[in-house]
Order: structure tokens, then C-alpha cells, then sequence
């Protein structure tokens, strides 16, 4: 079991950036960096954490985690929908077959709750009672439980997000009426299966977002990631429905807390250079990802020793036959 001494230890060893891959075709992102390499994409998943549309820190293992997490749900859900996966030659690394992508994330939210100016919770709460085409019922409270997971799709911008109603992505185009249905079907029953198996170790799976892709024949396939802790809400089973009785927040495993502390030591929108983040934050937090990696699985979290990641990622690419 790893302990936080072996997590302090691993703060000057985590995957901050790719510079280090003679590779081309490279598209960065806040956490993932993609390379195009053909007939396949490499998705390789740092350890930096992204707030407030930038990077607060590298978290150690947090990658690994992410990556290893969808593994898992894909491998639990291949049986709903195929996925995009060929390989994970990597802890951090997945390799993956190109698709065309479905421009709409797909958001299936099981409970009634969120904090930010457009989640469910503070729609209902300034009385607004349809939400992306779903109508909700009067004197619902915060954190309580939908009847049926409602889909509160969003559009695919890199300037701006929006909230969408699945009869508007019909009425629009942007995804013909047959292969939505298909979508918004598959979406549903991955959820299902993603809160049976987090109720089964401990875990409620509040929300989460899905995202599909057409491959080279034309077959709907589930891509990106699903159900890890960055795209998707976990909150602790067994006091949920003892706190949710005394009007309290529910017990959660997440990065919320090292947010606060950039809120309370900065102006994390507008400050030009932010404070490095408190060692001891960045270890509860890598020690909170290994925790919900080894609820949401089942299976102890184990690591490759190496002297770098960059050094280990260059050699199991090697033996994947991955020219770096």
C-alpha cells in the first residue's frame, strides 16, 4: 500500500509535460496531450490538474490514475458499447483507434446538485424547472435523487460550452434522429452500470459525461474517458442518505479543497503568476485519487518503479513499437 511518505517522495518525479517524445502531431490539452500517429491516436495523461482554466499543480500518480480508471470502466462496459481502445502500453498511456467525434458531450446526472453559475442545482434553485429539455418537479432539495438520471447534453466548443436539449441537437442537425437515440439509449445503461459498480465498492456516481466517436466502418464507439474522478462525481455510499436527512453536503473524495486554497492565497482568473500549491495539499490530494482508484476498482493501486516516468514511458513505447 502506498503511504504519503512514498507519495512525498514522488513530487519531483511526476509527468509534466511530453517535450520529451520526438513525436509530431501533438495537440495539448489541460491534462492529456494527443499525438496523432496514423491510423491511431497515443493519449498520454499528465499529472497536472487544471482549475479555473488553467494549471494549479502536478499531482504525483494522478495520471496513472486517471488512465488506469478508464480502463477499468471500459473494459466493465465493453459489452454495452465498443471503445477506443487498442493498448495501454503505459500506466499513463493509451493507445487508441481515431474516430470522427459525435460534437456533443453527453452529461447523465443521477441527483440534483452542483455549485457553479450553470449546474443543475442553481438552475433549480432561481426557480428554473426545465432543464436541457428535461422538467423537473417543485420542492426538490440540494443532493436529492432524480426519480430517473435525466441527460443534460452540452455542445463541443473550444470557445464556450452549451447547454443543449437532445430535441434540439435533432431539430439542428447536429446528430441525425436515429444514431441520437442510439446515443442517449447507451448513455443511460453505462450510467447504470457505473453506479451499480461504484455502489457495490462504497461509492455513489453522482454525475459524469460521456463522449462517442464514429469509427472507420461507421460504428458508434465510446472515446476520451469515462468515469474517472475528473470527469465524473463520486460521493461516499454510506453516510450519503444519514447526511442528505440532516440537510448536509455529502461526503466526497476530490480536488475541491486544493480550488479553495488558490481562492483564499490568490485570484486564480486574473493573477499573471499563482503561489505553488502547499506540499502537504499536494499529497492529500495524490493520496484522495489512489483512494478513489482503489474504491472504484476494487484493486490495491500498484506502481512501476522507475528512476522517471519520462524514462519508462520512452522505454515501454519502445517495446510497443512506438518510434520516439
Amino acid at each position: 500500500m502506498l503511504t504519503n511518505q512514498h507519495i512525498q517522495t514522488a513530487i519531483d518525479n511526476c509527468l509534466r509535460n511530453t517535450d520529451f517524445l520526438n513525436l509530431a502531431n501533438r495537440r495539448k490539452g489541460k491534462v492529456r496531450d494527443i499525438f496523432d500517429l496514423g491510423e491511431t491516436l497515443l493519449l498520454i495523461t499528465t499529472d497536472r490538474l487544471s482549475a479555473f482554466d488553467r494549471i494549479l499543480a502536478t499531482i504525483p500518480f494522478k495520471g496513472q490514475v486517471l488512465n488506469q480508471v478508464s480502463a477499468f470502466w471500459f473494459r466493465e462496459t465493453q459489452d454495452i458499447v465498443p471503445n477506443h481502445v487498442v493498448s495501454l502500453p503505459d500506466p499513463n498511456i493509451t493507445i487508441a483507434r481515431k474516430c470522427r467525434l459525435l460534437p456533443i458531450e453527453f452529461v447523465v446526472r443521477g441527483y440534483l446538485t452542483g455549485s457553479t453559475d450553470t449546474s443543475a442545482w442553481t438552475l433549480y434553485a432561481r426557480g428554473e424547472r426545465t432543464i436541457c429539455g428535461n422538467t423537473l418537479p417543485n420542492r426538490m432539495v440540494k443532493n436529492q435523487r432524480f426519480e430517473q438520471p435525466i441527460l443534460t447534453p452540452t455542445t463541443k466548443s473550444d470557445v464556450h460550452d452549451e447547454s443543449i436539449s437532445v430535441a434540439e441537437i435533432s431539430s439542428r442537425g447536429i446528430i441525425e434522429q436515429p444514431l441520437l437515440e442510439e446515443v442517449c439509449r447507451i448513455a443511460l445503461n453505462l450510467f447504470k452500470r457505473g453506479q451499480e459498480i461504484a455502489l457495490k465498492n462504497g461509492l455513489v456516481l453522482v454525475d459524469t459525461k460521456y463522449e462517442f466517436g464514429l469509427d472507420a466502418d461507421g460504428n458508434l464507439t465510446l472515446i476520451d474517458e469515462i468515469h474517472t474522478p475528473d470527469s465524473s462525481r463520486y460521493w461516499i455510499a454510506e453516510s450519503y442518505e444519514e447526511r442528505f436527512a440532516q440537510g448536509r453536503e455529502p461526503e466526497n473524495i476530490d480536488k475541491e479543497f486544493l480550488r479553495l486554497w488558490f481562492r483564499e492565497n490568490s485570484d486564480p482568473y486574473n493573477d499573471e503568476t499563482l503561489p505553488p500549491a502547499p506540499e502537504q495539499l499536494v499529497v492529500e490530494l495524490s493520496r484522495r485519487y489512489i483512494q478513489l482508484y482503489e474504491m472504484i476498482t476494487g484493486k490495491e493501486f500498484t506502481i512501476e518503479p522507475c528512476n522517471s516516468i519520462e524514462e519508462r514511458i520512452t522505454t515501454n513505447l519502445h517495446k510497443a513499437a512506438v518510434t520516439v
